[in-house]
């Protein structure tokens, strides 16, 4: 169908005569009558009445009116979105992903992304595995970073996966528990436990493992947010089980990797998106910049982590030193 006519037909409705439609549309009286006629004729159906001078939408066009309007809106969004792929430069970028994610990974990757993109309006939002889905297939973000990827037989979603992030142990540096780089769930089990809320896949992963262990941890608190355990874990409180995302460099702090069978415990994470939909340039770089970023900075070594706390412990000690005599 042709869409002219749709137009036509609305601007008449919309001005009610055909001299004012053929002024708005800037063509003459006979080629807006016989853009009507044809469209009529094509419909089957008669969409006026002439009441005077006026043109009136009769029953049948005032239904098609409301369909017009809805196909020519999809039509322009048509090209809108042509224009982006076009141009792939301008746009929203929506991205969702775990708090933890967003201060150890997103923070230190949105200066680069947005140095290349400085049109791109983006919006951060916070959330977790299962949600991240589910905003997904309801149009809700463009992008996700989340645990474990997409499910098997999943036809709606590509992924991208990227390192993994281990599964971490913190204590105190005078913490009674044996020092190494990799300390076992059977060692950790019998201490004072600061875990993640069960909702976390860490600690998902870490409850499974001691089952498989036939172990049972002794938990002393559980907590959405890692920096209570870690507060708690430095203060000497017990030994807090963290991803290896979250950043202890704050914390006076000693770090070892978590391990069941003589393996690092580990979560797979991948970035996610609808591939049902329209992907502009500016998206497609996120993902491919994004990726890189994380490879980058991923898996997070512990010997960087220890120099990052060693750090911060000497300058927490420098801060409470007096100022010199002068």
């Amino acid at each position: 169908m042709d869409l002219r006519l749709l137009r036509t037909f609305i601007t008449i409705a919309e001005q009610g005569t055909v001299s004012n439609a053929a002024t708005r549309l800037r063509i003459t009286q006979p080629a807006l009558s016989r853009r009507m006629q044809d469209l009529q004729r094509e419909l089957g159906l008669r969409l006026f009445d002439h009441v005077g001078r006026r043109l009136v939408l009769t029953s049948a066009g005032e239904q098609m009116l409301s369909e017009c309007r809805s196909l020519l809106g999809h039509a322009d969004a048509l090209g809108e979105r042509a224009q982006l792929l076009r141009d792939g430069d301008t746009g929203i970028l929506k991205v969702a992903t775990s708090p933890v994610q967003i201060e150890a990974v997103i923070s230190t990757f949105l200066h680069r992304y947005i140095e290349r993109f400085p049109k791109v309006q983006l919006k951060l939002i916070e959330a977790v595995g299962p949600d991240i889905l589910a905003m997904l297939e309801r149009g809700e973000i463009n992008v996700g970073v989340v645990p474990l990827g997409v499910p098997d037989g999943d036809q709606r979603f590509s992924s991208h996966p990227v390192p993994p992030v281990e599964i971490l142990a913190a204590c105190h540096p005078s913490f009674p528990l044996r020092r190494g780089s990799h300390l076992s769930i059977s060692e950790l089990a019998p201490h004072p436990l600061l875990l993640l809320d069960p909702g976390y896949l860490v600690r998902k992963t870490f409850d499974a493992a001691c089952r498989l262990a036939k172990l049972t941890p002794n938990i002393l608190t559980e907590s959405r947010a890692p920096s209570n355990l870690l507060a708690l874990a430095e203060a000497g409180h017990g030994v807090a089980v963290i991803p290896s995302l979250v950043l202890t460099h704050r914390y006076e702090v000693r770090v070892a990797r978590v391990v069941h069978d003589g393996k690092p415990l580990r979560e797979p994470i991948s970035i996610v998106w609808d591939k049902r939909r329209i992907m502009p340039r500016y998206i497609r770089d996120f993902l491919q910049m994004l990726a890189a970023h994380m490879r980058d900075v991923l898996p997070i070594k512990l010997e960087d982590a220890g120099r990052r706390s060693l750090g911060a412990k000497r300058s927490r000690l420098a801060s409470r030193r007096p100022a010199p005599a002068r």
